[in-house]
């Protein structure tokens, strides 16, 4: 599964962790996170993020 990092703050989802505190359990995509979740630094939507290119 991809990582995606927040364009705004540096913040780097990894679908591994997930975001528990967010809602996201871990083992989560990005893509199947749902639209109402926000960076859990900056509170940006999904749209502000991009995907790592490893």
């Amino acid at each position: 599964m991809d990582k995606y990092v927040c364009d705004i703050c540096g913040y780097v989802y990894d679908p591994v962790a997930g975001d528990p505190e967010g809602g996201v359990v871990p083992g989560t995509a990005f893509e199947d996170i749902p639209a109402s979740w926000v960076c859990p630094l900056c509170d940006v939507t999904k749209e502000s993020f991009s995907k790592i290119k490893e």
